[in-house]
């Protein structure tokens, strides 16, 4: 499902920011502070005498100039140079430097020290001004209470950011806040039901709801009741959000929306705090659509994991969530949505009639559903006029909304790359092979041997399925390293609802077509299966175990999709599990000879497409039937390769779904006499 660029971020109505303090102010001002201490304080060296001192270094001609404050008996007198050194003798002070050497007395009284300095002319002791001013207790003062005041002004401050009053509500003193973003008419949020593409019933039952917000009194007049929740399942990347988003941007009604994981906090009992919250909001805004998105962070099942007794913060939450959703108090007009990929482990209370009334399936889109995908993704990209849309959608099989997103957007990075003008069908092929495969890495270095074996190995896997029923088409087999791979064969999945028996063996067999081929052509094995032997052994024991399709256990299964209604972790004894993995090993063996058969028989087909995998390093569908000759089982699948069999696709995925019609597979034919390891000399 598509996504556009609009998201819940846009928080507000549209209006900008008000003013708002910032922590670095407060280092400026600080700054500022220390600066105007040092200015206001003239660069000057002060020192306080008694006044018998203070005659005595005015008679011995120490004393220039003279400032008298009368109204507080305080008189300060500029010094000369050698009297400043025997005073300030170990300090910064140094004669000739800039800053000026004072000192400061308390007066008898004023007429008194005007006596004092008419005697000193007279004498010749002091030549020097005298000034009378006023006293400036600012400098004094701005010492002794500057600090204290800064103190609290940078208190309050704290104070004041930790209550939430200058950081939009989230401050500590605020923490049982909701922290849901608000959505009305007057945000500009863009996505509509036009944005959603496919997902045609999922989208059919949001709007429903948006509809009875809309105009309640055609559905009350028949009885009806307006659901309380909706839950959004689905795997990641299908649109969950998204829809979400169109619900917002199409209801004319308040639209809160938030994560699951904002209820958690490291304090207890904020969870069930913010709950409360954000119900009071909606109540207040009613009617109105609560969003919250990943609810499983809250809502998963009570009393898996308990914690030693104590108070589990997350349950509390999700205790005040479910009586909020249906408790004595009325939430009339209040709708919930959610979302989540794993509706398995939410708890059941929340998943009953009356709190999430509907669960809502948002699946990955099928073929026609891609391919409306790839039409909206692509009304912003350059493409060839020649770009089959409906070939893209078949390539990307398995493929969510966000996953073509990507493909797109790929593409055009990779056109863009090489200087192209459009983007066209090779850039999209090109896409799906970075996504899926990973970056080429042609300048990995292997040896001759190696690539003759890798070539082998993936020949194998392409011969085998190509003469099998239900084994995928062919696509693509490279031998160039992607990623981690060394090789690989890529393939088409059909999309089928159902799988038969035979369509699951047949895909072991093909997965055992590598190994097996190292082994008849090369005369040994390599570690280069691993990845192939893992993925046969986890489909045997599905078969076994899972779907009930072996001989000697038919009809049980050891699943419990659930995983909530048992406490035993191995439902069979040891006997039965000893069963089971002969069972496993008995279907594993006979694919495997059944891989071998298929080589034997068509060895010679498969030395040449091996060395012309060497000589090209990459082969296509086109090139196999070429070689082996049609296929005997066509599917619209090997109708689209055969129109452009020079294009890669999707490397096979999980097992393709399979058909319950005509259920005959090719069992191989009897075995021939084991040909030679393979030299191509």
């Amino acid at each position: 499902m598509p996504i556009p660029p609009n998201s819940f971020n846009n928080k507000g109505n549209g209006k900008k920011n008000p003013f708002r303090f910032n922590m670095y102010w407060m280092y400026a001002i600080v700054l500022i502070f220390l600066l105007g201490m040092y200015y206001l304080d003239d660069n000057t060296i002060t020192k306080e005498v008694d006044y018998s001192q203070f005659t005595a270094y005015a008679e011995q001609g120490g004393i220039k100039n003279l400032v008298v404050y009368g109204d507080a008996r305080e008189a300060k007198a500029e010094i000369s140079d050698s009297l400043a050194s025997v005073l300030f003798k170990n300090t910064e002070y140094k004669p000739g430097s800039s800053i000026k050497p004072e000192i400061t007395t308390t007066i008898p009284s004023t007429s008194k020290f005007d006596d004092m300095v008419d005697s000193w002319r007279v004498k010749g002791y002091f030549n020097g001004s005298v000034k009378y001013e006023k006293s400036s207790q600012f400098n004094s003062l701005l010492w002794a209470f500057g600090p204290i005041i800064l103190m609290i002004a940078v208190w309050l401050f704290i104070m004041r950011r930790m209550s939430g009053g200058g950081s939009g509500g989230a401050g500590v003193f605020s923490v049982g806040k909701s922290k849901a973003a608000l959505f009305d008419k007057n945000n500009s949020v863009k996505v509509t039901f036009k944005d959603v593409a496919g997902q045609a019933e999922a989208k059919t039952e949001v709007e429903e709801i948006v509809e009875f917000l809309k105009n309640p009194k055609r559905y009350t007049d028949l009885g009806g009741k307006i659901p309380k929740g909706a839950l959004l399942v689905g795997p990641p990347g299908t649109g969950k959000t998204l829809l979400a988003k169109a619900v917002a941007g199409e209801a004319n009604v308040p639209f809160f929306s938030m994560s699951g994981s904002d209820f958690v906090e490291m304090f207890v009992g904020v969870g069930a705090s913010r709950v409360r919250d954000l119900f009071r909001q909606a109540k207040e805004k009613a009617p109105c659509i609560v969003f919250i998105d990943e609810i499983d962070a809250v809502g998963r099942a009570r009393g898996r994991n308990p914690n030693m007794g104590s108070n589990d913060e997350r349950e509390n939450t999700l205790n005040q969530l479910l009586t909020e959703m249906d408790g004595f108090g009325s939430n009339s007009g209040v709708i919930i949505l959610a979302a989540t990929n794993r509706a398995d482990i939410l708890d059941k209370a929340l998943l009953r009639a009356g709190r999430f009334d509907r669960q809502i399936y948002v699946d990955l889109p099928d073929l026609n559903e891609r391919v409306e995908i790839f039409k909206v993704h692509l009304r912003n990209i350059k493409t060839a006029p020649d770009l089959d849309i409906d070939l893209l959608a078949r390539q990307t099989p398995g493929f969510s909304g966000a996953d073509i997103a990507n493909v797109c957007n790929e593409a055009a990075l990779i056109a863009a790359r090489n200087d192209k003008k459009e983007v066209t069908r090779e850039d999209f092929i090109a896409a799906v092979d970075r996504i899926i495969g990973g970056l080429e890495k042609r300048t990995k270095i292997t040896t001759d041997e190696e690539k003759r074996a890798i070539a082998v190995h993936e020949a194998g896997h392409a011969a085998v399925s190509w003469n099998l029923r239900y084994a995928n088409p062919l696509v693509k087999v490279t031998i160039v390293p992607r990623g981690k791979a060394l090789g690989a064969a890529w393939y088409l999945p059909e999309e089928r609802q159902i799988t038969p028996t035979e369509a699951l063996l047949d895909q072991l067999c093909s997965l055992l077509g590598g190994r097996a081929a190292e082994e008849l052509f090369l005369g040994h094995v390599s570690t280069g299966a691993a990845n192939d032997l893992e993925r046969v052994t986890k489909q045997a024991y599905a078969m076994v175990v899972y779907y009930g399709m072996s001989d000697r256990l038919p009809n049980l299964c050891y699943y419990d999709s659930t995983g909530q209604d048992y406490g035993f972790s191995k439902p069979y004894s040891n006997e039965r599990a000893k069963i089971i993995d002969e069972e496993v090993s008995r279907i594993i063996s006979e694919q495997y000879q059944r891989a071998k058969d298929i080589l034997t028989k068509y060895a010679k087909e498969h030395h040449e497409l091996a060395e012309l995998l060497i000589k090209r390093e990459v082969i296509f569908t086109d090139d196999a039937a070429r070689i082996f000759g049609p296929r005997k089982w066509a599917s619209r699948t090997d109708e689209i390769l055969g129109k452009n069999g020079d294009t890669p696709a999707l490397p096979e995925a999980s097992p393709a779904e399979g058909s319950e019609s005509d259920n005959q597979s090719d069992s191989g034919d009897s075995p021939a006499q084991t040909p030679p390891p393979y030299n191509p000399e």
